[in-house]
Protein backbone atom coordinates (compact mmCIF):
# COMPACT_ATOMS: atom_id res chain seq x y z
CA UNK A 1 0.00 0.00 0.00
CA UNK A 2 1.33 3.45 -0.90
CA UNK A 3 2.39 5.62 1.69
CA UNK A 4 1.58 9.19 2.56
CA UNK A 5 3.26 11.64 4.75
CA UNK A 6 1.76 14.74 6.03
CA UNK A 7 3.37 17.37 8.10
CA UNK A 8 1.08 19.60 10.41
CA UNK A 9 -1.57 17.03 9.36
CA UNK A 10 -4.27 18.01 12.27
CA UNK A 11 -4.24 21.59 11.03
CA UNK A 12 -6.67 23.03 8.44
CA UNK A 13 -4.60 21.58 5.26
CA UNK A 14 -2.90 18.57 7.06
CA UNK A 15 -6.21 17.05 7.56
CA UNK A 16 -8.29 18.21 4.54
CA UNK A 17 -5.13 16.03 2.89
CA UNK A 18 -5.18 13.25 5.59
CA UNK A 19 -9.17 12.59 4.70
CA UNK A 20 -8.70 13.04 0.84
CA UNK A 21 -5.89 10.88 0.16
CA UNK A 22 -6.98 7.91 2.90
CA UNK A 23 -10.07 8.16 0.80
CA UNK A 24 -8.15 7.18 -2.02
CA UNK A 25 -6.86 4.10 -0.19
CA UNK A 26 -3.18 5.32 0.70
CA UNK A 27 -2.22 4.38 4.14
CA UNK A 28 -1.65 8.09 5.62
CA UNK A 29 1.14 8.92 8.48
CA UNK A 30 0.52 12.03 10.03
CA UNK A 31 3.35 14.42 11.98
CA UNK A 32 1.97 17.11 14.39
CA UNK A 33 2.95 17.75 17.81
CA UNK A 34 -0.10 20.93 18.25
CA UNK A 35 2.96 23.60 17.85
CA UNK A 36 -0.14 25.44 16.60
CA UNK A 37 -1.08 25.85 20.27
CA UNK A 38 1.86 27.24 21.94
CA UNK A 39 1.92 29.67 18.62
CA UNK A 40 -2.04 31.16 19.38
CA UNK A 41 -2.75 29.78 22.65
CA UNK A 42 -5.25 27.07 23.82
CA UNK A 43 -8.34 28.39 21.20
CA UNK A 44 -6.07 27.85 18.47
CA UNK A 45 -5.12 24.14 18.99
CA UNK A 46 -5.68 21.59 16.88
CA UNK A 47 -5.77 18.61 19.57
CA UNK A 48 -9.77 18.07 18.64
CA UNK A 49 -8.74 17.89 15.10
CA UNK A 50 -6.19 15.08 15.58
CA UNK A 51 -8.92 13.03 18.03
CA UNK A 52 -11.49 13.13 15.18
CA UNK A 53 -9.03 12.46 12.45
CA UNK A 54 -8.61 9.14 14.81
CA UNK A 55 -12.12 8.59 15.45
CA UNK A 56 -13.08 8.88 11.36
CA UNK A 57 -10.04 7.74 9.76
CA UNK A 58 -8.95 3.66 10.36
CA UNK A 59 -5.31 3.04 10.10
CA UNK A 60 -4.36 6.60 10.29
CA UNK A 61 -0.83 6.20 12.31
CA UNK A 62 0.13 9.57 13.99
CA UNK A 63 3.14 10.95 15.26
CA UNK A 64 3.44 13.92 17.83
CA UNK A 65 7.34 14.87 17.22
CA UNK A 66 9.49 18.17 16.08
CA UNK A 67 9.83 18.17 12.30
CA UNK A 68 13.46 19.93 13.57
CA UNK A 69 14.02 16.25 15.12
CA UNK A 70 16.24 14.98 12.50
CA UNK A 71 16.48 11.27 14.00
CA UNK A 72 13.08 11.10 14.92
CA UNK A 73 12.09 12.33 10.97
CA UNK A 74 14.53 10.36 9.70
CA UNK A 75 13.23 6.96 11.94
CA UNK A 76 9.50 7.42 10.50
CA UNK A 77 10.77 7.91 6.87
CA UNK A 78 13.13 4.52 7.14
CA UNK A 79 10.29 2.59 8.82
CA UNK A 80 8.15 3.03 5.65
CA UNK A 81 10.85 3.23 3.20
CA UNK A 82 10.26 3.28 -0.71
CA UNK A 83 6.46 2.95 0.31
CA UNK A 84 6.57 6.81 0.58
CA UNK A 85 5.38 7.77 -2.58
CA UNK A 86 3.60 11.32 -1.08
CA UNK A 87 4.74 14.00 0.88
CA UNK A 88 2.59 17.03 1.73
CA UNK A 89 4.37 19.61 4.21
CA UNK A 90 1.78 21.48 5.60
CA UNK A 91 3.19 22.21 9.39
CA UNK A 92 4.54 25.41 9.78
CA UNK A 93 4.68 28.78 11.83
CA UNK A 94 2.44 30.55 10.15
CA UNK A 95 2.39 33.97 11.35
CA UNK A 96 4.64 37.22 10.25
CA UNK A 97 3.70 38.99 13.57
CA UNK A 98 4.34 36.01 15.60
CA UNK A 99 7.91 35.48 13.84
CA UNK A 100 8.96 38.77 15.22
CA UNK A 101 8.61 37.95 18.54
CA UNK A 102 10.92 34.56 18.58
CA UNK A 103 13.19 34.71 14.65
CA UNK A 104 15.01 31.38 15.93
CA UNK A 105 11.71 29.54 16.68
CA UNK A 106 10.12 31.07 13.40
CA UNK A 107 13.11 30.26 11.04
CA UNK A 108 14.70 26.92 12.38
CA UNK A 109 10.64 25.47 12.21
CA UNK A 110 10.06 26.80 8.72
CA UNK A 111 13.17 26.77 7.14
CA UNK A 112 15.44 23.87 9.00
CA UNK A 113 12.15 22.17 9.70
CA UNK A 114 11.67 21.42 5.95
CA UNK A 115 15.31 20.81 4.99
CA UNK A 116 15.10 18.05 7.57
CA UNK A 117 11.78 16.63 5.77
CA UNK A 118 13.90 16.98 2.50
CA UNK A 119 16.37 14.92 3.02
CA UNK A 120 14.80 12.28 4.93
CA UNK A 121 12.54 11.65 1.61
CA UNK A 122 15.86 12.07 -0.77
CA UNK A 123 17.33 9.20 1.70
CA UNK A 124 14.80 7.10 2.59
CA UNK A 125 12.29 7.89 -0.85
CA UNK A 126 13.88 9.55 -2.87
CA UNK A 127 10.80 8.81 -5.76
CA UNK A 128 8.28 10.33 -3.56
CA UNK A 129 6.24 13.30 -4.48
CA UNK A 130 7.36 15.87 -2.10
CA UNK A 131 4.52 19.09 -2.06
CA UNK A 132 5.03 22.28 0.00
CA UNK A 133 2.32 24.65 0.99
CA UNK A 134 4.56 27.95 0.74
CA UNK A 135 3.31 31.40 0.57
CA UNK A 136 2.48 34.66 -1.23
CA UNK A 137 4.57 36.49 1.61
CA UNK A 138 7.96 35.09 -0.55
CA UNK A 139 7.29 38.22 -3.02
CA UNK A 140 7.14 40.32 0.41
CA UNK A 141 5.31 43.76 -0.35
CA UNK A 142 6.42 44.02 -3.47
CA UNK A 143 2.85 43.64 -4.65
CA UNK A 144 1.86 47.30 -2.91
CA UNK A 145 4.07 48.53 -5.70
CA UNK A 146 1.64 47.60 -8.42
CA UNK A 147 -0.53 50.56 -9.58
CA UNK A 148 -3.48 50.83 -7.42
CA UNK A 149 -7.11 52.47 -8.03
CA UNK A 150 -9.14 53.46 -4.04
CA UNK A 151 -12.80 51.62 -5.24
CA UNK A 152 -15.44 52.30 -2.62
CA UNK A 153 -14.94 48.55 -0.77
CA UNK A 154 -11.83 47.70 -2.34
CA UNK A 155 -8.27 48.63 -3.47
CA UNK A 156 -8.00 47.13 -7.30
CA UNK A 157 -5.38 47.15 -10.14
CA UNK A 158 -5.59 49.17 -13.04
CA UNK A 159 -7.69 47.53 -15.91
CA UNK A 160 -4.84 47.69 -18.14
CA UNK A 161 -2.33 46.39 -16.32
CA UNK A 162 -0.55 42.97 -16.95
CA UNK A 163 -1.78 41.64 -13.43
CA UNK A 164 -5.46 42.46 -14.00
CA UNK A 165 -5.74 38.46 -13.70
CA UNK A 166 -3.32 38.03 -10.85
CA UNK A 167 0.06 37.93 -9.43
CA UNK A 168 2.08 35.63 -11.60
CA UNK A 169 4.94 33.23 -10.52
CA UNK A 170 7.70 35.94 -11.98
CA UNK A 171 6.88 38.71 -10.03
CA UNK A 172 11.10 39.23 -8.42
CA UNK A 173 11.37 38.42 -4.38
CA UNK A 174 14.30 40.43 -4.06
CA UNK A 175 15.37 43.62 -3.11
CA UNK A 176 11.81 44.02 -0.93
CA UNK A 177 10.28 43.53 2.52
CA UNK A 178 9.39 40.29 3.26
CA UNK A 179 8.96 39.96 7.29
CA UNK A 180 10.95 37.43 8.83
CA UNK A 181 8.00 35.06 8.10
CA UNK A 182 7.86 35.50 4.55
CA UNK A 183 12.18 35.12 4.83
CA UNK A 184 12.22 32.08 6.48
CA UNK A 185 9.03 30.51 4.10
CA UNK A 186 11.10 31.86 0.85
CA UNK A 187 14.17 30.09 2.48
CA UNK A 188 12.29 26.25 2.27
CA UNK A 189 10.68 27.42 -0.64
CA UNK A 190 13.69 27.70 -2.36
CA UNK A 191 15.36 24.34 -0.74
CA UNK A 192 12.32 22.61 -2.14
CA UNK A 193 13.08 23.94 -5.69
CA UNK A 194 16.41 23.06 -5.40
CA UNK A 195 16.00 19.32 -4.08
CA UNK A 196 13.63 19.23 -7.43
CA UNK A 197 16.24 20.90 -9.64
CA UNK A 198 19.49 19.35 -8.12
CA UNK A 199 18.77 15.97 -7.18
CA UNK A 200 16.46 15.20 -9.58
CA UNK A 201 13.11 14.94 -6.80
CA UNK A 202 9.70 15.50 -7.39
CA UNK A 203 8.85 18.92 -5.72
CA UNK A 204 6.59 21.49 -6.22
CA UNK A 205 5.63 24.74 -3.65
CA UNK A 206 2.35 26.03 -3.67
CA UNK A 207 2.41 29.56 -3.10
CA UNK A 208 -0.78 30.03 -1.57
CA UNK A 209 -2.80 33.46 -0.87
CA UNK A 210 -5.41 33.05 1.93
CA UNK A 211 -5.61 29.19 2.53
CA UNK A 212 -9.21 28.42 4.56
CA UNK A 213 -12.21 26.36 5.38
CA UNK A 214 -14.77 25.44 8.07
CA UNK A 215 -11.94 23.57 10.09
CA UNK A 216 -9.77 26.17 10.56
CA UNK A 217 -8.24 27.15 14.16
CA UNK A 218 -8.26 31.03 13.18
CA UNK A 219 -7.02 33.36 15.67
CA UNK A 220 -6.18 37.23 15.86
CA UNK A 221 -2.61 36.31 14.13
CA UNK A 222 -3.64 33.41 11.43
CA UNK A 223 -6.23 32.75 9.18
CA UNK A 224 -8.49 35.86 9.31
CA UNK A 225 -12.01 34.47 7.55
CA UNK A 226 -12.19 32.04 10.10
CA UNK A 227 -11.47 34.53 12.57
CA UNK A 228 -13.64 36.79 11.05
CA UNK A 229 -16.96 34.73 10.93
CA UNK A 230 -16.02 33.56 14.53
CA UNK A 231 -15.56 36.87 15.96
CA UNK A 232 -19.01 37.58 14.30
CA UNK A 233 -20.52 34.75 15.99
CA UNK A 234 -19.16 35.75 19.35
CA UNK A 235 -19.50 39.01 19.29
CA UNK A 236 -15.65 39.45 19.81
CA UNK A 237 -14.55 42.31 18.98
CA UNK A 238 -12.16 43.01 15.84
CA UNK A 239 -9.77 45.01 14.55
CA UNK A 240 -9.32 45.62 10.84
CA UNK A 241 -5.47 47.26 10.22
CA UNK A 242 -4.79 49.82 7.85
CA UNK A 243 -5.38 50.71 4.15
CA UNK A 244 -8.92 51.63 5.17
CA UNK A 245 -10.23 47.94 5.38
CA UNK A 246 -9.97 47.59 1.35
CA UNK A 247 -7.13 45.50 1.30
CA UNK A 248 -7.85 42.34 -1.16
CA UNK A 249 -7.25 38.32 -0.60
CA UNK A 250 -8.15 35.67 -2.32
CA UNK A 251 -9.35 32.93 -0.71
CA UNK A 252 -8.96 28.98 -1.33
CA UNK A 253 -11.12 26.06 0.38
CA UNK A 254 -8.54 23.58 1.65
CA UNK A 255 -10.86 20.77 -0.31
CA UNK A 256 -9.62 22.90 -3.77
CA UNK A 257 -6.21 23.32 -2.59
CA UNK A 258 -5.83 18.87 -1.80
CA UNK A 259 -7.17 18.42 -5.24
CA UNK A 260 -4.98 20.25 -6.61
CA UNK A 261 -1.99 18.71 -4.63
CA UNK A 262 -4.00 15.51 -5.89
CA UNK A 263 -3.82 16.49 -9.37
CA UNK A 264 0.37 17.23 -8.64
CA UNK A 265 0.90 13.81 -7.56
CA UNK A 266 -0.57 12.50 -10.32
CA UNK A 267 1.19 14.05 -13.05
CA UNK A 268 4.27 15.17 -11.17
CA UNK A 269 7.35 17.64 -12.28
CA UNK A 270 10.73 18.56 -10.82
CA UNK A 271 11.27 21.92 -9.10
CA UNK A 272 7.80 23.15 -9.61
CA UNK A 273 6.68 26.47 -8.16
CA UNK A 274 2.28 28.11 -8.38
CA UNK A 275 1.21 30.70 -7.45
CA UNK A 276 -2.42 28.97 -6.19
CA UNK A 277 -5.38 30.68 -4.51
CA UNK A 278 -9.09 31.61 -5.03
CA UNK A 279 -7.91 34.05 -8.03
CA UNK A 280 -10.62 36.29 -9.76
CA UNK A 281 -13.34 33.06 -8.36
CA UNK A 282 -12.85 33.96 -5.17
CA UNK A 283 -11.37 37.38 -3.23
CA UNK A 284 -12.78 39.82 -1.14
CA UNK A 285 -11.67 42.72 0.40
CA UNK A 286 -12.06 43.02 3.75
CA UNK A 287 -14.83 45.53 3.96
CA UNK A 288 -16.52 42.96 1.88
CA UNK A 289 -16.07 40.13 4.23
CA UNK A 290 -17.34 41.98 7.30
CA UNK A 291 -20.51 42.67 4.85
CA UNK A 292 -20.24 38.99 3.62
CA UNK A 293 -20.08 37.55 7.08
CA UNK A 294 -22.78 39.79 8.67
CA UNK A 295 -25.16 38.82 5.78
CA UNK A 296 -24.83 35.04 6.11
CA UNK A 297 -24.56 35.37 10.41
CA UNK A 298 -27.48 37.82 10.74
CA UNK A 299 -25.11 39.28 13.47
CA UNK A 300 -23.64 42.57 13.55
CA UNK A 301 -19.84 42.31 13.96
CA UNK A 302 -17.56 44.32 16.59
CA UNK A 303 -15.48 45.55 14.91
CA UNK A 304 -13.03 48.47 15.25
CA UNK A 305 -10.17 50.32 12.65
CA UNK A 306 -6.78 50.94 13.37
CA UNK A 307 -4.67 53.54 11.06
CA UNK A 308 -1.26 50.99 11.15
CA UNK A 309 -1.26 48.53 8.67
CA UNK A 310 0.41 45.66 9.86
CA UNK A 311 4.29 45.74 8.89
CA UNK A 312 4.93 44.08 4.95
CA UNK A 313 1.01 43.45 4.73
CA UNK A 314 -0.31 43.33 1.05
CA UNK A 315 -2.88 46.15 -0.34
CA UNK A 316 -4.18 43.69 -2.79
CA UNK A 317 -2.47 40.31 -3.77
CA UNK A 318 -5.12 38.34 -6.44
CA UNK A 319 -3.12 34.46 -7.22
CA UNK A 320 -2.79 34.24 -11.23
CA UNK A 321 -3.21 30.50 -11.17
CA UNK A 322 -3.34 30.13 -14.94
CA UNK A 323 0.14 28.39 -15.12
CA UNK A 324 -1.32 25.46 -12.91
CA UNK A 325 -4.60 25.17 -15.09
CA UNK A 326 -2.36 24.78 -17.54
CA UNK A 327 -0.40 22.08 -16.22
CA UNK A 328 -3.42 20.65 -14.95
CA UNK A 329 -6.72 21.87 -17.11
CA UNK A 330 -8.74 19.00 -14.96
CA UNK A 331 -8.72 20.92 -12.04
CA UNK A 332 -10.71 23.85 -11.47
CA UNK A 333 -11.82 25.61 -8.73
CA UNK A 334 -15.33 24.84 -6.40
CA UNK A 335 -15.79 27.40 -3.72
CA UNK A 336 -16.18 31.22 -3.99
CA UNK A 337 -15.97 33.61 -0.77
CA UNK A 338 -19.78 33.94 -0.50
CA UNK A 339 -19.51 29.01 -0.19
CA UNK A 340 -16.40 29.43 2.41
CA UNK A 341 -18.46 31.42 5.05
CA UNK A 342 -21.18 29.65 4.42
CA UNK A 343 -19.51 26.58 5.51
CA UNK A 344 -17.33 28.14 8.39
CA UNK A 345 -20.67 30.19 9.85
CA UNK A 346 -22.59 26.58 10.17
CA UNK A 347 -19.72 24.55 11.61
CA UNK A 348 -18.74 27.84 13.89
CA UNK A 349 -21.86 27.85 14.77
CA UNK A 350 -22.19 24.64 16.54
CA UNK A 351 -18.36 24.91 17.50
CA UNK A 352 -18.24 28.14 18.28
CA UNK A 353 -21.85 29.03 19.85
CA UNK A 354 -23.27 25.77 21.06
CA UNK A 355 -26.07 26.31 18.43
CA UNK A 356 -27.30 23.97 15.65
CA UNK A 357 -28.75 25.60 13.62
CA UNK A 358 -27.65 26.28 9.74
CA UNK A 359 -27.42 29.54 8.28
CA UNK A 360 -29.26 29.34 4.57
Amino acid sequence: MSVAVVTGSAGLIGAEAVRYFAGLGMQVVGIDNDMRRAFFGDDASTQASLEQLQREIPGYIHYAIDIRDEAAVAAIFRRYGRAITLVIHTAAQPSHDWAAREPMTDFTVNANGTLVLLEATRQYAPDAVFIFTSTNKVYGDRPNMLPLVEEPQRWEITTDHAYRGGIPESMPIDTTLHSLFGASKAAADLLVQEYGRYFGMQTACFRGGCLTGPNHSGTRLHGFLSYLVRCTLTETPYTVFGYKGKQVRDNIHSYDLVRAFDAFYRQPRSGEVYNIGGGRFSNCSMLEAIALSQEITGRELRWRYAENNRVGDHIWWISDISRFQSHYPGWQLTYDVRAIIHEIANVGRERWVGQHEVFG
